[in-house]
């Protein structure tokens, strides 16, 4: 679901925005049409934000460009007659051009390029020109080299961008769960992540995808060259001959022990025992009431440093946060005023809200979302940190798009790096898994197991004799039961029906999606929603230097019957509303349980993180506004921008690999290196022109397997990993 909040602007208003936004716009629904891939995403916010803000900065006399700055054949630009004019062209070009490569492949290809023509035309603009020739004064060729420039970067930086950004090296421990199919019997491993085989799999973006049994996205995704994160953060492990990368390293997550009871294994149980306890919340009609206010929820306390901290500060029984509300808008001076919702509403439509789909711009594009409606209302000053002069429309727009990019890809960084480490289980795997070993909590209990789920009266039982699900002839009796969200099986039609809550078998539980999604393809440990959101947050306050929206309150209205896209709902009206930045943040966190998706070992991890992210992305982003920066100051995972691109790689065994070289050379030196450092085979070039920066190199005769390429041009040397594979 694309976001469309309370607050909404004239159409006058709207042709007022800045190029800049603009541009964004036209992504963010290309993203919607594209295939729902979260880092992906990030990483083309990121860079589309680089390519904007560079057009705008490499005009100023102030600000220091991010990625035109590290190139040392960049020679700056000449001051234009029309300051304005230049950077909205320049600007332009460089969005239209890189948006045009990454989504050309997008299952919304169409429509996404489409839009993207129709924009530059509506803006004036030649698509024919295509000259990178910026020295000539031409602002369209500045943005078209700052574009051909982060597509050269972003076939070399890891991402495996040419290959659909296919894992090299991660394979899962266990084999697929078929949800359809009651309990987890083939689990092997019950702390690491494993795939789900479905009927059809539909990703959060509403696209069919042929693959039933997806795999795991991005688990290598810590080796993507971040914005401002530290390598003072980083820890490095090895899991079948490849370097993991992992920056912030939470530790692991409390691992179940199948053999006795206690340690650390008890908080294992005991959180994935709390999504199942939570899904019972999702029922409108069991006369929960909750008021959903400012009055009543957010303004959290710290969070819990420890994991055996997390039973502090999560309700088991009635859901929620240790979130006690404000008692006055600061903005208005006046109390908030309640806003008394069924809980089962409230629960289900944070679920689809901050979902990642159907039609979603994933979480990094949700949040660019929320920024786009701060920056519409009509109460907020663009004043940086809230201080000095108002900026006008178009250098606060590439100044918040740039921060808020590079704070979301390195939270997908961050995120996945740990996720692709520590291949964590998710609620559906653990859940059934555990109820299939029995419980945990009484040894003179029937079914008891070390590795069980433990009971909670009224929500996780044993089933008894006499219990209706018991079965005809009592196949069933002590196994666990659960009082949670019936599932799809009580859905025909999703506009109509409720499934409701009542007494199922724990080895038919499901989390609160659709059945052809069940859960994200990738492991859960950290949360991305909680480290994204946690770290947009953080840029928000920031940037407007106010911890409130605007006003003092943001909202999002969700309309009767109609908003809820799993099934019917919600059975009334009711607003989201946020009082802070932060508020929205925590709020998006704890949806993901009440979705079934995280338990609370994934979600705390996932804020802390975030909240560094996101300040560290904007203090550095802030000296490049300020012209402070140095080299010194560059991260090393930032400040070693490629010299040359290479692929197709991996690479089938006799064919050409290309070199595309970013540094210009007259002359080139290549050695191919084997893993023992030998030189397997070695070429020169000479007499490469300025228009002649392209070359291949030869394959034939070498045997499939992992090889380093060095180049050497005038004035750098590179080394690339090359895999080659068989035909």
């Amino acid at each position: 679901m694309s976001i469309i909040f309370i607050f909404s602007i004239p159409l006058t208003a709207q042709a007022q925005h800045s190029v800049a936004r603009q541009w964004n716009e036209v992504m963010l629904e290309a993203i919607r049409n594209d295939f729902a891939r979260p880092t992906v995403h990030a990483r083309n916010l990121f860079h589309t934000s680089i390519a904007m803000y560079d057009a705008w900065a490499a005009y100023d006399n102030k600000a220091i460009t991010y990625f035109l700055s590290q190139k040392d054949n960049f020679n700056g630009v000449n001051a234009p007659p029309n300051m304005q004019a230049a950077r909205e062209e320049a600007i332009s070009y460089a969005a239209y051009r890189l948006l045009a490569y990454r989504f050309q492949n997008s299952p919304g290809a169409i429509e996404s390029l489409a839009r993207f023509d129709s924009l530059l035309i509506a803006l004036g603009y030649d698509a024919t020109f295509t000259s990178t020739d910026y020295a000539s004064g031409s602002p369209a060729a500045l943005g078209n080299y700052l574009a051909q420039c982060l597509i050269v970067f972003g076939q070399e930086d890891g991402a495996n961008e040419q290959n659909d950004y296919a894992n090299l090296y991660y394979k899962p421990v266990n084999p697929p769960m078929i949800p359809i199919i009651p309990g987890n019997p083939d689990i092997a491993d019950l702390n690491r992540w494993q795939p789900l085989t479905l009927e059809t799999f539909i990703d959060q973006a509403g696209n069919i995808i042929p693959v039933k049994t997806p795999e795991f996205l991005s688990p290598e995704w810590g080796e993507i060259p971040a914005f401002a994160l530290h390598e003072s953060d980083l820890n490095l492990y090895v899991r079948d001959a490849y370097d993991y990368r992992v920056f912030h390293d939470p530790g692991a997550p409390p691992q179940l022990d199948t053999t006795s009871v206690g340690g650390l294994s008890e908080e294992y149980k005991w959180g994935f025992s709390l999504v199942s306890v939570w899904s019972a919340h999702l029922d409108p009609a069991d006369g929960v009431m909750m008021d959903i206010s400012p009055a009543s929820i957010g303004n959290n306390p710290e969070f819990p440093q420890t994991i055996e901290g997390h039973r502090a500060f999560y309700n088991l029984l009635d859901g929620g946060d240790p979130g006690t509300g404000y008692a006055v808008n600061p903005h208005t001076g006046q109390a908030y005023q309640p806003q008394i919702v069924p809980r089962g509403d409230y629960a289900r439509v944070l679920a689809e809200f901050w979902a990642d789909g159907p039609d979603s711009e994933t979480p990094p594009g949700h949040w660019f979302t929320i920024l786009n409606y701060v920056n519409d209302h009509p109460q907020l000053e663009k004043r940086f940190r809230g201080q000095g002069m108002i900026l006008d429309d178009l250098e606060w727009d590439v100044k918040a798009y740039f921060v808020m990019g590079g704070a979301v890809h390195d939270a997908a960084v961050t995120a996945w790096g740990v996720k692709g480490w520590y291949d964590y289980v998710r609620p559906i795997s653990a859940i059934r898994c555990m109820s299939d070993r029995g419980q945990s909590s009484d040894p003179n209990l029937p079914r008891f197991d070390p590795g069980g789920i433990p009971l909670v009266n009224g929500f996780i039982e044993l089933v008894a004799p006499e219990d209706s699900l018991a079965g005809k002839n009592g196949e069933h009796t002590n196994k666990i039961k659960v009082y949670a969200w019936r599932g799809h099986d009580y859905i025909d039609d999703p506009e109509s029906d409720v499934a409701g809550v009542g007494w199922i078998l724990a080895e038919n539980w499901w989390p609160y999606q659709r059945p052809s999604f069940v859960t994200p393809p990738f492991a859960g440990y950290v949360s991305g929603h909680s480290t994204f959101s946690r770290a947009a947050a953080e840029v928000m306050t920031l940037l407007t230097g106010d911890a409130f929206f605007p006003g003092g309150m943001g909202e999002f209205f969700c309309k009767k019957n109609e908003f809820l896209v799993f099934e019917d709902g919600p059975s009334v009206d009711l607003t989201l509303q946020w009082a802070t930045y932060r508020d929205a943040s925590d709020q998006c966190s704890l949806s993901r349980i009440w979705g079934g998706i995280h338990p609370p070992a994934d979600d705390i991890p996932g804020r802390l993180m975030g909240k560094k992210i996101g300040i560290d992305a904007f203090q550095l982003a802030e000296q490049y506004f300020s012209g402070q920066i140095t080299n010194v100051d560059r991260t090393p995972s930032t400040q070693a921008l490629p010299t040359a691109a290479i692929y197709p790689n991996p690479i089938r065994k006799g064919s050409l690999l290309k070199i595309e070289l970013i540094q210009p050379t007259s002359e080139l030196d290549l050695k191919l290196y084997n893993i023992l450092g030998q030189v397997i085979r070695s070429e020169k070039v000479s007499g490469l022109t300025h228009n002649q920066q392209s070359i291949t190199f030869n394959t034939s005769y070498i045997a499939s397997g992992l090889y380093f390429l060095r180049i050497t041009g005038n004035r750098f040397m590179s080394t690339h990993k090359v895999i080659i594979i068989n035909n």
